[in-house]
């Protein structure tokens, strides 16, 4: 049985193909498309997933979307009514989009997808859909390695839910809990990323990166005024001071006298008021969903707890969870945000609607999230011979020495090798990635090759069973969503003048044995690296730590500032080319900057991609 899962017209549009309930192949739009979050229906996503598949859409069984529009439009007609008349400017924007297309989805998605299949719309498979936290669930619990399981879903909205627990057991996925609109721990976090002066929906992970800089004054202001915190971790949040439910900004005037100013303008000076914010909005997070998943742990007596939802992208709340929590051992969802809706729909199909069993044998199903696109040598060569790039072809064994000597030599390399990664971590697939142990790396490669916020800290890799060495962490983190310390060994302790440093200060200092991938606090968001699932990339760390004794690599997404992430080897070619990386590897094909031609430096690219 094949079936087609989709989720779009929000942000993060995907597709994702189920083969007899086994996940074939999952992209996001945005790679295809090159327009970051890119929200348009999935046509490039879902032609990739079919031929990865090797069947027609005509031949899919059923087509599943990951939620339920018109119950998403009754909530935004009774939070109208209920707010009225305060609404009415928001209410005048959002109409015309849900008139035209969202509110008769299911005609618009026949539309598209008859266009894309060549075929009448009677002559599509079942149209199915599935609610948005249901979706949610399904990725976070059907490909977990745990036959049993509570499950915790947290993002901005769905239909109504914006938290909700649920208990996995086989192939059952039953609800427990909600907690409904306008009360949303996503939307709250969103509003602290607004007021801050980053992109909502995008800027979060800076938010959460920021943190560390700052210090939590502002939490008692936050949980005396904003949200009312139980101890069971349930919440409802003062909409006085909020405007998302009725306007176009996510807070008003009263939430920026309560912070003392207006929300800091996009891309201007960061200030210790912002990062101390930053650390408290994160606190406060982290503590929300610290009781919620000991709540959960109590109510349902399990032992394991699957995660999902955009909060669920939040590693150093799941390193909490992990370090602090009642739970033998968590599992998260890699695309955990709307993406991944797609893939839970599918699964919903499978599991729910047709009532098919589930097996677990200790390794989830994801493959590593591994489940993108891959090129062969001969498209390889064809690519790069049409942009004129100059280029070696190496065995795996040459290949994986001239590597290991450039990142001793502490250059930084576009790394791009087997299928893409689903999500939105670079996992070893198209990464950039350096030799940790440098000092200069940091700074470099935030500058220089993203171009992007100079306080924004880099994960390592490392090799899985080296993971204790480095991190207090005694288990995998093969999706890079978990922030774990770093061991005290491998620090450098800073002196009295030092720790008196504040804020952006605190990026200068040498702060471990590996000073690219520490952030300020010590702490690290964790990748470990498989030989399984990624053998070139396990490989390749095995060959650095053989030469230098190192484990570890840094590693961030093959991309700059705004871009998604790199898909198809002309796209690792122009980043590669319009940044100051030394070399790139696509599979076996092995490039340095010296040798490309000559071109004039041209920084018109910057305004391709909207700043994020």
């Amino acid at each position: 049985m094949n079936i087609l899962g989709i989720s779009a017209y929000y942000h993060d549009s995907a597709a994702a193909v189920l083969q007899d309930g086994r996940i074939v192949a999952a992209a996001q739009q945005e790679r295809f498309t090159r327009k970051k979050h890119d929200a348009r229906f999935p046509a490039e996503a879902i032609t990739y997933c079919l031929s990865e598949a090797r069947i027609a859409l005509t031949e899919l069984d059923e087509i599943v979307f990951y939620d339920k529009p018109l119950l998403k439009f009754e909530r935004l007609l009774e939070t109208y009514i209920g707010y009225a008349p305060r609404g009415l400017r928001s209410f005048v924007a959002a109409m015309p989009v849900w008139l035209k297309e969202k509110l008769y989805l299911r005609e618009t998605l026949k539309k598209e997808l008859a266009r894309l299949g060549g075929c009448k719309p009677r002559a599509l498979p079942a149209l199915l859909f599935s609610e948005h936290h249901q979706s949610h669930a399904a990725s976070a619990f059907y490909p977990s390695p745990y036959a049993n399981a509570a499950v915790l879903c947290l993002d901005g909205v769905g239909e109504w839910a914006t938290t909700s627990v649920w208990r996995g057991a086989g192939h059952h996925l039953t609800p427990l809990w909600e907690i409904d609109f306008p009360h949303s721990l996503g939307m709250l976090y969103s509003a602290f990323t607004y007021y801050t002066g980053f992109k909502v929906n995008s800027g979060e992970y800076k938010l959460m990166g920021l943190a560390p800089y700052g210090e939590p004054r502002y939490t008692e202001l936050i949980l005396q005024c904003l949200i009312d915190l139980k101890d069971d971790g349930t919440f409802r949040l003062n909409m006085d001071y909020f405007n998302y439910a009725t306007g176009l900004t996510m807070t008003n005037g009263r939430f920026d006298k309560l912070f003392g100013g207006p929300p800091r303008k996009p891309e201007g000076r960061i200030e210790q008021r912002e990062m101390d914010i930053a650390a408290s909005i994160q606190a406060v997070t982290e503590e929300v969903v610290l009781r919620l998943a000991r709540s959960v742990q109590r109510e349902t007596g399990e032992e394991h707890l699957c995660l999902a939802g955009g909060v669920a992208l939040n590693c150093v709340a799941n390193g909490r969870i992990l370090r602090e929590g009642p739970y033998r051992d968590i599992w998260i969802q890699p695309a955990a945000g709307d993406a991944g809706g797609a893939l839970g729909a599918a699964l919903v199909a499978w599991h729910v609607y047709h009532d098919r069993p589930r097996e677990t044998n200790g390794a989830d199903a994801m493959r590593g999230a591994y489940l993108g696109p891959r090129y062969g040598a001969e498209e390889i060569r064809a690519q790069l011979e049409t942009l004129g790039a100059c280029y070696a072809e190496l065995d795996e064994d040459e290949l994986l020495d001239r590597v290991v000597d450039a990142l001793c030599e502490e250059g930084v390399i576009g790394w791009f090798q087997g299928r893409m990664e689903f999500g939105p971590r670079a996992l070893g697939a198209r990464s950039i990635i350096g030799d940790a142990r440098s000092a200069r790396m940091q700074s470099v490669m935030n500058l220089k090759i993203k171009y992007r916020e100079s306080f924004r800290p880099f994960a390592p890799s490392v090799l899985a069973e080296r993971v204790a060495d480095y991190f207090e962490l005694d288990r995998p983190s093969p999706y890079m969503l978990i922030v774990a310390p770093l061991r005290a060994h491998l620090r450098i302790p800073l002196t009295g003048e030092q720790e008196q440093l504040f804020g952006i200060e605190k990026l200068k200092l040498k702060r471990s044995e590996l000073p690219a991938i520490t952030h300020v606090d010590y702490s690290a968001r964790v990748q470990t690296v498989h030989a399984d699932t990624n053998p070139r990339y396990y490989a390749l760390l095995r060959r650095f730590e053989a030469r230098t004794g190192c484990a570890a690599l840094v590693n961030t997404s093959f991309n700059v500032r705004g871009e998604p992430i790199v898909c198809s080897p002309q796209d690792a070619y122009r980043c590669f080319m319009r940044t100051e990386m030394d070399w790139l590897v696509v599979e076996n094909f092995l490039l340095r900057k010296a040798d490309q031609p000559h071109c004039e430096k041209d920084e018109s690219w910057m305004r391709e991609f909207e700043l994020d």
